[in-house]
């Protein structure tokens, strides 16, 4: 009986895995009909906006002002920043009944805002994390930023860069200039409390800081820029630990 429940539950577990990723391999090449996250909204707001666009109709500057706003590291990485984390972790240990700091990876987001539903429990942290080992397997860098610069909340009711181009600057997604692409980046955190259509001041200020961090980083999207900042990072690395020799 023991046996006959186990095999049971390896078929159940195998089942499930082919599921996934035959799910995933679907998006890969499909846009999602729906999102947990848009049926909520949905239910509460009455409507969602949503256009989908593909990678190549949206501003260079849009793709680049993400990276920069959330995961710098987004290229170097397999779906997680272990170093973010532990930063995080330590962070929030001090600063206990403060606002919490998060260290999720665009990769994360992605696979959050596509395939899970709201709420804060371990299992759906659980579930984030299967696919993000999935979508970072079996997507490339391009598609995971394409999904997710047309899922995200970027207003109460929107998702998607597109919908909110249209909605605050009555332009397309293709003609975001970088200043209102950070402005975009800017709300992401907290899309529903803070307004791209009408930006306060702490929206304002942490858009130009975004702006500062794309030009300190550069054209990210471009392979041989990031071979250079590798190259340069390496470099670092090596004179620092000459240093820490000679002490």
């Amino acid at each position: 009986m023991i046996r006959s429940a186990l095999r049971t539950l390896l078929a159940i577990g195998f089942w499930t895995m082919v599921i996934c990723a035959l799910w995933v391999l679907a998006l890969r090449v499909l846009p999602p009909p729906v999102t947990w996250i848009m049926a909520q909204q949905h239910n509460e707001v009455g409507r969602i906006d949503r256009t989908w666009v593909p990678f190549d109709r949206i501003a260079r500057s849009m793709p680049l002002a993400i990276i920069a706003a959330e995961d710098q590291k987004f290229f170097d990485h397999a779906g997680f920043d272990w170093q973010a984390m532990k930063q995080a972790m330590a962070y929030n240990d001090r600063k206990k009944g403060r606002r919490v700091k998060g260290a999720s990876t665009i990769s994360q987001q992605t696979a959050k805002n596509v395939f899970c539903w709201a709420g804060r429990t371990f299992i759906r942290k659980g579930v984030e994390a299967w696919f993000t080992l999935l979508i970072e397997a079996l997507w490339s860098k391009e598609r995971i930023l394409e999904m997710y610069l047309n899922v995200a909340e970027t207003g109460k009711g929107r998702f998607g860069v597109e919908a909110t181009a249209q909605a605050c600057f009555r332009s397309s997604a293709a003609q975001l200039a970088p200043a209102r692409s950070a402005l975009v980046a800017a709300v992401l955190p907290s899309p529903r409390r803070l307004n791209v259509c009408a930006p306060s001041g702490y929206v304002q200020r942490r858009a130009r800081w975004i702006q500062g961090q794309m030009s300190n980083l550069g054209d990210l999207l471009d392979p041989e820029v990031r071979q250079r900042i590798r190259e340069e990072e390496e470099r670092k690395a090596e004179r620092a630990a000459k240093r820490r020799r000679r002490k």
